[in-house]
């Protein structure tokens, strides 16, 4: 076996070319993104076709990997969980329509919020399609668990969720590879090519094969041997821990020598046979799983004797946020010692507009024509230009999910607020936008719309934007008029030619789209540094 230290992200895509994907499909966003960066920039990758660029959004991406799936292939599609909501129409039916080449949907979720709008747990959505998902703790289990679940996966041709948090994903580790990489699938059509038709004659079917086959991924759960119990000395606490919850338990404890009862989940849906045995043997149950209390509640709903489990439900353990070994240590009661955290030491910094940052001058010259004008016009979206929040621009007012900033806007123009502006990137633009402006231009609502084209995915680390070239062309496409499509170059030095297109746009009583159009400074720095370095060698 070769040894690699790997990211977590990293291990489950060198899990995935070993297993024989032949596609991975996915949207930036992280802590997921890295994933789809290792495939994208392996050499054996390439050298086999392995397809792996980047998707218009989660949903896309996720309706392509099940076609290759269709087509006999094995595929993974990875997003973060946010992610997961624009892809829930094509991932909760693809429960029903099943999958023949076998099919991962890798979700990353990012409790505590690092780099989001919520900490929505995406087992919930795995438990709601009534599919297998796979919780590693570490790095190891992530590479083991999707040779595994790819197998799980075409045996009973059924996606399978691999589900892991921010800090498996970003946080290295030794991971041991399997001697033999396998070769991809051939082409091969489903057997039954009515399969994924999902008319509701077909559908009843599917979905009572799919209820009927439960029995059988709990039995799976069970046998794998990722779920363990660990009977301990001392029966007057039971823990039950999924995730990387176990390794904050293992850290509060010398020699990681538990004396307690102890079953970690790592498979789902849960074993009732081994939830039975802790709690039988157990005088009280403490629960630890990073996200929601999903085991938690699954235990008061039918094992909670005397109201002795405790959790997230019953404050022993903080309703929000990730654990942490101090977390766990104090809902054992074990002392613990107060040391200086880093924001005890290091002056918090909020983050901040790059210096030299396209945006800023938008903002600026945008401010200056709202500045007689009553606050509250601007509605944002998802990207590093939501920092125009903060000051000095304090420059827009809203930032909800991926494309909501031209529907908002559309909405409040349509309850008569004028000037309506929306902030949107060019990225986030073909993600989610395109079909709020066709709404704005069928209605033609009184909507100024700002799509920043820095032409890249700057926020998620540049990765390529769709729309790239194409959103003056996507605007006409969609039925805009040309005399309201404007182009202007956020610089300093066109601040006042900025101001005068964006007044004109502002008093037109319908949809117009200004393209603030100028590269990002840190694609740009990056390539002026391949180019300087091409010359140089």
């Amino acid at each position: 076996m070769k040894k690699l230290l790997l990211l977590g992200d990293d291990a489950i895509a060198q899990a995935a070319l070993d297993a024989g994907i032949s596609g991975i499909y996915a949207y930036p966003g992280t802590p997921s993104t890295e994933i789809t960066e290792y495939v994208h920039n392996s050499l054996y990758a390439k050298q086999n076709n392995v397809r792996s660029n980047w998707s218009t959004n989660e949903k896309t991406a996720m309706e392509s990997a099940l076609g290759m799936s269709y087509s006999g292939k094995r595929a993974m599609v990875c997003m973060k969980h946010v992610g997961l909501n624009v892809a829930a129409d094509a991932f909760i039916n693809s429960a029903i329509t099943g999958v023949n080449g076998g099919l991962i949907v890798v979700v990353a979720d990012d409790p505590s919020m690092h780099s989001s709008q919520n900490e929505q747990d995406s087992r919930f959505y795995a438990k709601f399609s009534f599919i297998p998902c796979l919780e590693p703790s570490n790095q190891q289990e992530a590479y083991d668990m999707v040779i595994y679940g790819f197998e799980l996966s075409e045996k009973y041709q059924v996606p399978v969720m691999l589900r892991i948090t921010t800090r498996l994903a970003h946080s290295r580790s030794d991971v041991k590879r399997i001697d033999t990489i396998r070769n991809q699938n051939d082409l091969s059509l489903p057997k039954n090519l009515k399969q994924f038709i999902l008319l509701p004659a077909i559908a009843k079917v599917r979905y009572r094969e799919l209820l009927a086959n439960q029995i059988k991924f709990e039995r799976e759960s069970l046998d794998s041997g990722y779920n363990l119990y660990k009977e301990g000395t001392d029966n007057s606490l039971g823990i039950i821990t999924s995730g990387i919850a176990y390794n904050y338990l293992l850290e509060n404890f010398e020699d990681r020598n538990i004396p307690f009862n102890v079953l970690k989940i790592a498979q789902y849906p849960v074993p009732v046979s081994l939830l039975e045995k802790v709690v039988k043997s157990s005088d009280k149950i403490l629960v630890l799983e990073e996200g929601y209390p999903i085991i938690e509640e699954m235990l008061r709903g039918s094992l909670n004797n005397g109201g002795n489990i405790q959790g997230r439900l019953d404050g022993t353990v903080p309703r929000d946020g990730e654990l942490n070994p101090n977390i766990v240590a104090l809902a054992l009661n074990i002392p613990i010692v107060e040391t200086e955290s880093v924001s005890d030491i290091v002056l918090q910094r909020p983050p901040s507009l790059c210096v030299g940052c396209p945006h800023i001058d938008t903002y600026n010259a945008l401010n200056e024509t709202l500045l007689n004008l009553s606050k509250g016009r601007v509605f944002s979206d998802i990207g590093c230009y939501t920092l125009g929040a903060l000051p000095p621009y304090n420059a827009i007012n809203s930032c909800v999910d991926m494309g909501a900033s031209i529907t908002m806007a559309k909405g409040a123009a349509d309850a008569g607020l004028h000037p309506s502006v929306a902030v949107i990137g060019d990225s986030t633009f073909t993600h989610s936008g395109m079909t709020g402006l066709l709404d704005c231009i069928n209605d033609n609502s009184a909507v100024t719309i700002f799509i920043l084209d820095n032409e890249t995915t700057a926020m998620t680390g540049g990765q390529k934007s769709s729309a790239n070239g194409k959103i003056e062309n996507i605007c006409i496409g969609l039925g805009l008029d040309k005399e309201h499509i404007r182009v202007i170059k956020p610089l300093k030095n066109k601040h006042e030619e900025n101001v005068k297109v964006i007044t004109e746009e502002l008093n037109y009583k319908g949809t117009s789209v200004i393209i603030a159009k100028r590269e990002c400074i840190q694609t740009l720095n990056k390539r002026m540094r391949e180019k300087f370095k091409n010359k140089n060698k």
